[in-house]
């Protein structure tokens, strides 16, 4: 009885378990999605999953990706600092829509009006800081464009850095993908994508709450960034990133039917590519490479070298794993600097080089002077 009873159990969690990986499956094919388009890629525009990914739509509020990108370039460039104080005009401090309510004639840090603009979608803090990169919105929307070509942003017209509803303002569900996969390079974005409530201080002493917009930060594991936008022209829009065991994966819809819709299907995206895909690492920049290179004409015979980022591949999970192979020549010449390249560290599947990084120098050599060769002489 007990043996009948041991087969019998086992026969239910087999069927439990077939159930459920057949209920947990994720996959392409059984995705539908009722937003009028969306794109699924990795953090270096790979597509992994499209949706009408080149119709051109209003995005609302994801027009703010590319205002935000030009802010933290200007300040890369030194051009700006976050510490800076910008004065508000009166055309910022009157703008309609998601605001932090700023008041004209007042001072603010570029950092709060970042901060603002990440968190609660302030149009009056873009315009502010529009205002200060470039000394007019027109002047900075100039800029926006310019920057939407280089990116190959072939779909997209910025008429304004706000998203507000604006004639011949228009991009993809594909094109606000790239231009998000370049805004969250700058590691001092995720300082503030990540806050869900704050107090925006004014110099009157009067205090805005600011309510994040992106709910999946708190919904959905991993994620950790992103940017929603909603006029009843475009319909409601997210552009959200999320990370999980070294895979980051940028998901995108365009003109969802209500603001549960556009989450419930970034979520949807997600799932389906942290299901399929995945980030192998190869080999971690922290270790040093144990192979040498020889040095001629320096102070030492031997140059250590290093990965100058991690090597990693991307692809689907289970496809066939690659080889390292190192392109380092025999021998360089002194003097060499901690950091010049030297080679480089491939992935190579089927003959094909699939991911490469640089290998760099982890150690300065300077050249050989006469006492040094006299020393060697000598030894």
């Amino acid at each position: 009885m007990k043996k009948i009873f041991t087969l019998f159990f086992c026969f239910l969690a087999a069927v439990f378990l077939c159930y459920s990986l057949n209920v947990n499956k994720v996959n392409a094919e059984n995705m539908k999605l009722t937003s009028k388009s969306a794109v699924l890629m990795n953090c270096d525009g790979e597509v992994l999953f499209e949706h009408n990914k080149d119709e051109r739509r209003p995005i609302a509020s994801m027009v703010k990706i590319m205002t935000l990108l030009l802010c933290f370039e200007n300040i890369d460039a030194n051009k700006i600092s976050i510490e800076d104080e910008v004065v508000a005009s009166e055309r910022a401090a009157s703008m309609g829509g998601s605001q932090a309510f700023l008041d004209a004639g007042a001072s603010y840090k570029v950092e709060n009006l970042i901060k603002s603009v990440i968190i609660a979608s302030a149009n009056d803090s873009c315009v502010a800081l529009a205002e200060t990169i470039s000394g007019s919105v027109e002047g900075f929307v100039e800029q926006m464009n310019k920057k939407a070509e280089d990116l190959g942003m072939t779909n997209t017209v910025f008429t304004n850095c706000t998203g507000l509803p604006m004639a011949g303002q228009f991009s993809t569900a594909n094109d606000v993908g790239i231009m998000f996969s370049q805004l969250i390079k700058h590691k001092k974005y995720f300082e503030y994508a990540n806050i869900w409530m704050d107090d925006f201080l004014h110099p009157s002493g009067r205090v805005t709450g600011l309510t994040n917009t992106n709910k999946l930060i708190r919904q959905y594991n991993g994620c950790d960034g992103g940017k929603t936008g909603y006029t009843a022209e475009a319909g409601h829009c997210l552009a959200a990133t999320a990370k999980r065991n070294g895979t980051r994966l940028i998901s995108v819809i365009v003109g969802g039917v209500d603001s549960k819709t556009r989450f419930s299907e970034n979520k949807a995206l997600f799932d389906y590519g942290f299901a399929n895909f995945e980030s192998k690492l190869y080999l971690s920049a922290e270790k040093p490479i144990e192979q040498k290179v020889k040095v001629i004409g320096g102070k030492q015979n031997e140059l250590s070298v290093k990965l100058e980022k991690d090597l990693t591949c991307f692809g689907r999970k289970g496809q066939s794993a690659g080889e390292i192979v190192l392109e380092l020549p025999e021998k360089v010449k002194a003097p060499v600097t901690e950091g010049d390249k030297i080679g480089y560290a491939h992935v190579v599947v089927n003959g094909k080089k699939v991911a490469s990084v640089k290998v760099i120098a982890a150690q300065s050599v300077k050249k050989a002077t006469f006492w040094d060769y006299l020393k060697n002489m000598v030894k």
